[in-house]
């Protein structure tokens, strides 16, 4: 069985999540502050005429947050059938993958990440880690 993922980069980690729950991959727009809203959310972004809920993944990862004057990537997945824009580094390609290259986590993965990853995909070029999105978004 294959899988297809989407790719993006994070602290230099390579990320995947499953290209059925993607919806699009922007450069960052304009965004509104929150007032009081936990660090894990950026903001919200007009998405023509939708308003969408930002989620910095870096923070949501227990890494810093993007500052003001960062440049991350948006990439738009579905939540419940609502967009919801996470915030990455950098925008990858699709990969097909082989369902046995898919084993869990290993056991040196911090916390923070082991919380969100169902596991990786071990390629030539090292290791894919399969993001769970609807994880990832709960702020």
């Amino acid at each position: 069985m294959r899988h297809h993922l989407a790719t993006f980069t994070l602290d230099n980690r390579l990320y995947g999540v499953d290209v059925s729950r993607v919806q699009e991959a922007l450069r960052l727009h304009q965004r509104t502050a929150v007032p009081h809203a936990p660090r894990t959310v950026a903001g919200l972004v007009n998405l023509r005429g939708q308003v969408v809920l930002m989620v910095d993944l870096r923070a949501r990862l227990g890494r810093e947050p993007y500052g003001p004057d960062d440049e991350p990537m948006m990439v738009v997945v579905k939540v419940d059938g609502e967009p919801v824009s996470l915030l990455v580094d950098q925008v990858g390609d699709v990969l097909e993958l082989n369902a046995d290259q898919f084993g869990p986590p290993p056991p040196t993965l911090e916390a923070a990440l082991r919380d969100v990853v169902t596991g990786v995909y071990s390629m030539d070029e090292g290791l894919l880690l399969s993001l769970d999105v609807d994880l990832a978004v709960r702020v």
